[in-house]
């Protein structure tokens, strides 16, 4: 298989396996650590805005290349095989019926409000 037909490969999975997570984060059988991460992960991952915009050289796909797909492959390895499986066919049928992935307005919030923690700070070191 040709490089862009893997790298196509690899991102439809993790694609997945971020819904795979926010089903999982709902599941009744999801360890308490697995929830707590794939939480973090889902809301950065399935948010409408990046933490570190796109636009700014290198690390605006820092966190898009690196960071985001070992956080949930580290949340995904947290997960035991039996709820793993179930919730990765929920998430298969939920991208097969709405061809996209779920919005996640905590995880907007949640960008804005690290946004706006840091721009608060900056001021505070700039004004005092």
């Amino acid at each position: 298989m040709p490089l862009s037909g893997r790298l196509r490969s690899w991102a439809k999975r993790l694609k997945r396996d971020g819904v795979t997570l926010w089903f999982a984060g709902r599941h009744p059988s999801t360890p308490w650590h697995a929830k707590a991460l794939g939480a973090f992960v889902v809301a950065y991952a399935l948010s409408p805005i990046d933490l570190v915009p796109d636009f700014i050289p290198v690390l605006g796909y820092v966190d898009d290349v690196l960071l985001l797909p070992g956080l949930i492959w580290l949340a995904i390895r947290l997960i035991p095989p039996a709820v793993l499986a179930d919730c990765r066919a929920r998430a298969d049928e939920w991208l097969r019926e709405r061809g996209a992935r779920p919005v996640s307005r905590w995880g907007a919030a949640f960008v804005v409000a690290v946004w706006a923690a840091a721009c608060f700070g900056a001021w505070r070191l700039w004004s005092g």
